[in-house]
């Protein structure tokens, strides 16, 4: 007798499928975001199956801080004619040199923050009305409250307290003039599940999620890298030391996690294992107890 019994990795594609095809059919100018981490990464690739053979009919979205890991920036183009996607660039720098944001000053300054106005003129500037994000609800407090589709108003701004209900997967992409939606396919996949798809999809990764020699040294309980954007103070000690990354972003907040596991089974086996969230390494999360939730109503991812 066929089996007919789905893996909870086949629901969650067919589920992430579903919600790709969703977003194609009901709004006209759809986006879908690109930073080169692992979540953004699996989203293209279902992206690409949920519209095989055909192109995936939205570009790739890269909000550019200019502070990035140059690993990812290299994977980034790398994967992007891979799946022979066409791709838009947002540049923080760019806002920064016409006055639309100012950079924040000390040891502490970080562009994350600013990457939300580049955001918006970029979607503004491109009329996007939908805009795919790998975001998970298992990663952060904030993310638990979202919907699939998430409405944003007028002004890029999200409020957690005013979301459509979602009865029976139907989703309600009705929007006035100069709105716009937030979709997250990803919604319910966790850390693991990511792992594990990646690993049944045998899909390439960045170098920097897996062990590797880097010069590290320690502020505010985050495990920083030495980078041309990011130097120690004299009191901070610099170390070589074995690390990885579990999330990545801006080179100047992401922090890595002592690690020597080099392949995706060592991967797999130490988050199985871990104790703190893979967000536990964002020093921009450490900012204040309702960081993300601030940031994402400002239009933040």
């Amino acid at each position: 007798m066929p089996n007919y019994h789905l893996s909870h990795l086949d629901q969650l594609e067919a589920e992430a499928i579903f919600i790709l095809r969703e977003t194609a059919a009901q709004f006209e100018n759809p986006a879908l975001l690109f930073s080169g981490g692992k979540d953004s990464i699996v989203m293209a690739w279902l992206a690409r199956k949920a519209f095989w053979p055909a192109r995936m009919p939205f570009p790739l979205v890269h909000i550019d801080t200019g502070h990035n890991f140059e690993e990812t920036m290299t994977y980034r183009d790398e994967f992007v004619e891979m799946i022979r996607a066409s791709l838009v660039v947002g540049s923080v720098q760019e806002s920064i040199d016409t006055g639309r944001v100012v950079e924040e000053k000390g040891p502490n300054a970080s562009r994350n923050k600013l990457q939300t106005v580049t955001l918006l003129d970029t979607i503004e500037k491109n009329q996007y009305d939908a805009c795919l994000g790998g975001g998970r609800r298992d990663e952060e407090k904030a993310r638990a409250k979202e919907r699939f589709f998430s409405h944003r108003d007028d002004f890029g701004q999200w409020d957690p307290k005013n979301q459509r209900p979602e009865l029976w997967n139907l989703f309600n992409g009705r929007k006035n003039p100069g709105e716009h939606f937030r979709v997250f396919p990803l919604s319910n996949f966790t850390e693991m599940d990511i792992w594990m798809y990646i690993k049944r999809e045998k899909i390439p990764l960045p170098s920097i999620y897996f062990s590797h020699e880097r010069e590290v040294f320690e502020r505010n309980g985050s495990l920083l890298a030495v980078t041309e954007f990011l130097k120690p103070l004299d009191t901070e000690t610099v170390r070589k030391q074995i690390v990885r990354f579990r999330t990545i972003g801006d080179a100047t907040c992401t922090g890595a996690v002592e690690s020597t596991a080099s392949d995706l089974d060592e991967v797999i086996a130490e988050v199985a294992a871990a104790r703190q969230t893979e967000r536990g390494t964002r020093s921009d999360d450490k900012r204040s107890e309702t960081a993300m939730e601030d940031r994402k109503k400002e239009g933040y991812f």
